[in-house]
């Protein structure tokens, strides 16, 4: 199963819509139980209950998987990880989606924050020890796009200092159809990342369209 914390938002709902269809069963986790099990119930409905979905508050989502998936505001999230530490499973694989963009403190959303770990990754795998393998992944995959009915056109770059991790994340990657994964290497790589995602958000906004993503070449 495959716990999503901060599900019951955009980028959440979005992907745990996509795996439900895929015929994956996921745990929409919130800090409001009937919050989650709301977005659940639309999810699996949207999905065609293809895949199990259901909504519980976030420790117990944490608690009942071994994969967890972090799709919450950067403002949210060193905090968040520090309440549910004690809820991590041993080796959990926690992939991490998180951009500390500006927005965040009241800034502008193109802009992106300086984190003392080098990245909002890398310090998710500060804060949960060593215990659970971190990845970063799913940055670049548009909520508007994940939402839609058509295909993804977009390449998902994995970072990990974890090979299990990695290849966790990348076989959640290509579970949504038109997604293709790219190992990105070591997780300190998650800062490029993130900020080629702010990249697309000025893209975004500068081209006026919703889904703006990347394709990596020669690969």
């Amino acid at each position: 199963m495959i716990a999503i914390v901060g599900g019951t938002g955009p980028e959440g709902s979005g992907l745990a819509l996509r795996w439900a269809r895929a015929g994956e069963s996921v745990v929409i986790g919130s800090r409001d139980g009937e919050r989650a099990r709301a977005a659940a119930a639309q999810i699996a409905e949207k999905a065609g209950a293809v895949g199990g979905v259901e909504g519980v508050e976030n420790p117990v989502a944490v608690k009942m998987c071994d994969i967890v998936v972090l799709t919450v505001p950067f403002a949210g999230q060193a905090e968040l990880l520090k309440q549910l530490k004690p809820a991590f499973r041993q080796g959990t694989v926690l992939i991490d989606a998180t951009v500390p963009l500006a927005a965040a403190v009241g800034g502008r959303p193109t802009r992106l924050l300086g984190v003392w770990e080098g990245s909002a990754a890398e310090q998710a795998q500060e804060i949960v020890g060593k215990s659970v393998a971190v990845a970063a992944a799913f940055h670049s995959l548009s909520s508007t796009v994940l939402h839609a009915d058509a295909e993804v056109d977009c390449d998902v770059i994995v970072c990990s200092d974890d090979d299990r991790a990695r290849k966790v994340a990348s076989d959640l990657a290509v579970r949504i159809p038109g997604v293709r994964a790219i190992d990105g290497g070591k997780l300190e790589n998650a800062r490029i990342v993130e900020a080629m995602t702010a990249l697309l958000i000025t893209l975004n906004i500068r081209h006026k369209v919703h889904g703006a993503g990347w394709r990596v070449t020669g690969v």
